[in-house]
């Protein structure tokens, strides 16, 4: 089962490498990063159809003209520069902690497990990540990315102590496994919403 369910994965990558060359080039690059604006009608005509977009096109010269009068800097640059400190803060903030929430521990718990089961509980965690990008992607309009991170971690800490007391009392309890394997799923998902 698992060459098949490998290979599965291929079979979308195969699919894009074939259909790929077919797509029109996106009608922003066209006009801003290769300067064609020919080519940028060309391209909204393809993708929406006949019709008069003049609109979206001065939309892109507006954005154009936003990219040209703003300096790009360097990374040193960015460091050095102080309006940008408080982003720099938080985004190294949420990095450090996505790096250190814990996923890979709860991955490797999957060993943890009789042999039988390894394969489920990695099929669905595979399956809670997509439930946990539908579900972001729906909830961050919503509630906003702070009360996602908070919420995230919050639930993720809570489901890490009783992760942490059912694979201590595993071998008490038979259903002890199960309920582990919910808290992963569980673990999973907050992962996906939150950080």
């Amino acid at each position: 089962l698992w060459p098949w369910l490998l290979a599965s994965s291929g079979l979308s990558a195969l699919v894009q490498l074939v259909t790929l060359p077919f797509f029109p080039d996106s009608p922003s690059y066209l006009l801003i990063q290769k300067g064609n604006e020919e080519a940028c009608r060309k391209a909204i005509r393809k993708l929406w159809g006949e019709g008069d977009h003049q609109a979206e096109i001065d939309d892109i010269m507006k954005e154009k003209g936003a990219m040209a009068s703003t300096k790009t800097l360097r990374v040193l640059e960015v460091i050095k520069e102080g309006s940008l400190r408080w982003q720099l803060y938080i985004l190294m903030t949420v990095m450090t902690t996505l790096q250190l929430c814990g996923i890979n521990a709860v991955e490797c718990s999957l060993s943890k497990f009789e042999e039988y089961l390894i394969p489920y509980v990695s099929l669905g965690v595979g399956l809670c990540e997509c439930l946990s990008s539908i579900l972001c992607s729906t909830l961050i309009d919503r509630f906003g990315r702070k009360v996602l991170l908070w919420g995230g971690y919050s639930l993720m800490c809570s489901v890490l102590a009783l992760l942490t007391m059912t694979l201590s009392l595993q071998h008490r309890f038979f259903w002890m496994h199960y309920f582990s394997v919910i808290l992963i799923f569980l673990f999973v998902v907050f992962y996906g919403i939150g950080p």
